[in-house]
C-alpha cells in the first residue's frame, strides 16, 4: 500500500487518510500525477530495508527523503538496545524496578543467539551421526576412518569458535 506525503505539512498519510481529508471530493480509484497534484500530495516510493552493519543494530523507518525528484522511505540504523531509564513517577513504596544496562541487554541477546546456534549445530551433528549409524551395526566392522569421522562429529561442540564458527569434518 502506497503512502503519500502532504505537500503543505510534510506529513505521511495513507490513501485512506487522504480520502478522509477530502471527504467532499470525488477521487478516482487510480491516482495518477494529476490526481496527486490536485490533492497536493506526492507518492512515497517504497525502498528496501538496508542490511545492518552489526548484529546488534537494526534499521527503522524514519520519515521520507527526496531523491531524484521522488519521495522515498528513509531508513536509519540504530542500536537494537539502550539503557533503561528509571520511571520518575514510580511509587517509592514499591520495590525498585529491575533495570538493565545496554551491555547487559546485548549480552543476554548474544547468549540467546549462541544458545539457538548451539542447538541447531548439535541437531545437525546428531543428524550426521545418525546417517553413519549403519557402520556400527554388529554384522559390520567400523573402519578407522569412520570411527575418526564419528569422533570428530562428537567433538564439534568443543571447537574453539563454537557455535559461531565451526568446521565440519569430511565424511569418509
Amino acid at each position: 500500500m502506497t503512502d503519500y506525503r502532504v505537500r503543505e505539512s510534510g506529513e505521511i498519510k495513507s490513501q485512506g487518510d487522504i480520502r478522509k481529508m477530502h471527504r467532499n471530493t470525488s477521487i478516482p480509484k487510480i491516482w495518477d500525477s494529476n490526481v496527486c497534484d490536485d490533492l497536493e500530495i506526492d507518492p512515497v516510493m517504497v525502498s528496501p530495508k538496508p542490511e545492518s552493519s552489526d548484529p546488534l543494530k537494526h534499521f527503522v523507518l524514519q520519515g521520507v527523503v527526496e531523491s531524484g525528484g521522488n519521495w522515498v522511505q528513509n531508513y536509519v540504523e540504530v542500536d537494537m538496545f539502550s539503557d533503561d531509564v528509571p520511571n520518575p513517577d514510580r511509587d517509592p513504596e514499591e520495590p525498585p524496578e529491575v533495570l538493565l544496562t545496554k551491555a547487559e541487554k546485548e549480552a543476554n541477546y548474544q547468549d540467546k543467539r549462541n544458545s539457538e546456534a548451539s542447538e541447531n549445530i548439535r541437531a545437525e551433528r546428531d543428524r550426521r551421526l545418525a546417517i553413519t549409524d549403519w557402520a556400527g551395526l554388529t554384522d559390520t566392522e567400523m573402519t578407522e576412518d569412520m570411527t575418526a569421522y564419528r569422533q570428530a562429529l562428537r567433538d564439534v561442540p568443543g571447537q574453539a569458535g563454537f557455535p559461531s564458527s565451526i568446521t565440519w569434518p569430511e565424511s569418509p
